[in-house]
Order: C-alpha cells, then sequence, then structure tokens
C-alpha cells in the first residue's frame, strides 16, 4: 500500500486523480465521524462539508507540508469548514433531555445517540477538542495544529467541555456503575487524559 507521501506525490507531479481517489478513500470515514461529532449527528450537513473538505484539499493539496500528517491536515480543513459552517447559521443551542423508557446505554445506537445529545451540551470549541483527542486519538500537540489555538486553550476547552458532560450525567442520574462502560466508554468523551 502506498503512503499518503506517495500519493500526495502522484497527484501533485502527475495530476493523478486515482491518487487524490485513494487518500479520499483512506480518509472518508475518519473525516466524515469527525464533522458528525462536531455537528452532534447532523449527517447530511457533515457530510456536505466533508465533500467540501476534500475538494479545498485537492485544490490546495501542493500546500500540504510533508513535515505533518495528511490527515491532520486534512482535520484541520475539516474544522476550518465547520467553523464557516456554525458562523453561517443562526445559534440554536440543543439541550441534552433526560433518557427516555426503554433507552438503553449498553445499546451501541442508543450510546451514540447519547453521545450526541452529550457534544450538544459542549461549545464549538470544546466540542472540537473533546472529538480530537478521544475520538481521533489526537495529542494536545496535534489538536494545536489543527485548530490553531494555544496549548492551554486546548487543555481548557478539554477541562470544561469534559466538567459540562459529566455534570449532566450525574444531574441525570447516570453513573458509571449504572451504565457500564456505555455512554461514557463507548463515546470515548469523558475520559480523562493520562
Amino acid at each position: 500500500m502506498r503512503s499518503d507521501l506517495e500519493l500526495v506525490t502522484a497527484v501533485i507531479s502527475h495530476k493523478n486523480p486515482m491518487a487524490f481517489e485513494n487518500l479520499v478513500e483512506r480518509h472518508q470515514s475518519a473525516i466524515r465521524r469527525f464533522l458528525r461529532r462536531l455537528l452532534t449527528g447532523d449527517y447530511s450537513t457533515a457530510d456536505d462539508l466533508a465533500q467540501e473538505t476534500f475538494l479545498q484539499a485537492y485544490r490546495k493539496i501542493s500546500t500540504w507540508r510533508s513535515s505533518g500528517s495528511f490527515v491532520s491536515w486534512l482535520h484541520t480543513i475539516a474544522y476550518r469548514q465547520f467553523l464557516q459552517h456554525i458562523k453561517k447559521q443562526s445559534r440554536q443551542q440543543v439541550v441534552a433531555e433526560p433518557r427516555q423508557a426503554g433507552f438503553d446505554p449498553n445499546n451501541a445506537l442508543d450510546a451514540e445517540l447519547m453521545a450526541q445529545q452529550l457534544l450538544s451540551l459542549a461549545g464549538p470549541e470544546e466540542r472540537t477538542c473533546l472529538v480530537l483527542a478521544h475520538a481521533a486519538g489526537m495529542s494536545h500537540r496535534e489538536i494545536c495544529i489543527v485548530t490553531g489555538l494555544p496549548l492551554g486553550t486546548i487543555k481548557s476547552h478539554l477541562l470544561r467541555g469534559r466538567q459540562k458532560l459529566q455534570q449532566w450525567l450525574q444531574d441525570h442520574d447516570y453513573s458509571n456503575d449504572k451504565i457500564g462502560e456505555s455512554p461514557i466508554k463507548e463515546a470515548t468523551y469523558v475520559r480523562k487524559i493520562s
């Protein structure tokens, strides 16, 4: 399998559209997941922004520097697409609601829905930091690169975001012992970074 660097080189030097198609196939799931989390489950908008992300990446592929990872560069573009989107939209705050009858937090689908509700409690920057740290598995330094925010700000957003989510869980009688590992462990949004 060819590396990202080899594929990018093929796109730039040989104008090889198949090489870029390989890059899209390799990274589209991660970018879509990232945007879906940021948009708290708005799959249609997330898919539109993912498409815009890859169009922008294709247009600016020659600006990528191989000193950083290609996937981090894509996350940076996706994050900027997300910021542009929220600036265009009127601000609506969605409030997570208490669990409904029949809700099973150990069910993967219910855990995913709960993760989306919980993420809607965090502000856009907090949500971005939480998703990059816990869903994308990025380090603090990588989050700094993607968001352009200082390290201290990243740490503050992560702390405040986790506190909001944990407070909501406590207020609505969700405890780790009652819900097992889900949705906290399953969604990997509330765990502490060692």
